[in-house]
């Protein structure tokens, strides 16, 4: 599986994107949350990736932090939900206003979303209710935004710190840190001492 990507954009027209990394030209399609933050063609990008492999194809999505990924993956678990769907949803609404929507039960701003149909939405409601929960354990995890800082938050993902542990670490240990392993290093104390 292809967890990340950085190199340099080669061309963008949305919602897809080639990036160029170690020689060979990646084509990823991205949702529009993430388009929008991307830089210019023919400078560095870092982005996270999901991989999805069909009978015809092999699709390479691409995500500007892992709250989008994570939901991304979410969404396309949901019966009648594919990987066209989720990307439209992640591209008409935000993390956090989806998880709004879920929680208030508000079927019809899900409608609003272009390709989200009346049943659709419900079904997310239904389905994406205890995945919210589960994920959120007492509040939305946002990732970072920083270089460093995301490093870091997806490092301590991997190590199996749930979001809102690796972001509440993060944020004690952020202070005075440059590097990525000095902010690692000082989370992982700082959860030692717990």
């Amino acid at each position: 599986m292809i967890g990340s990507i950085r190199g340099h954009i080669i061309s963008k027209t949305p919602p897809h994107l080639t990036v160029e990394a170690g020689g060979l030209g990646y084509e990823l399609e991205a949702p529009m949350s993430t388009y929008f933050h991307l830089p210019a063609v023919g400078e560095e990008v870092r982005l996270l990736t999901h991989l999805v492999v069909r009978e015809d194809a092999h699709v390479l999505y691409a995500f500007g932090t892992e709250a989008e990924r994570r939901l991304f993956r979410d969404l396309i678990k949901v019966s009648g939900v594919g990987p066209k769907i989720a990307l439209a949803l992640l591209s008409g609404i935000s993390v956090e206003a989806f998880a709004q929507c879920v929680h208030n039960q508000d079927v019809g701003a899900l409608t609003r979303v272009p390709g989200i149909g009346r049943k659709t939405a419900e079904r997310l409601v239904v389905e994406m209710r205890d995945r919210l929960d589960a994920a959120a354990d007492g509040g939305p995890a946002r990732a970072p935004t920083g270089g460093a800082q995301t490093e870091a938050f997806d490092a301590l993902i991997a190590l199996g710190y749930k979001p809102a542990e690796a972001s509440r670490l993060l944020k004690g240990a952020g202070e005075g840190a440059a590097s990525t392993e000095e902010l690692i290093r000082r989370a992982l104390q700082s959860a030692a001492r717990e």
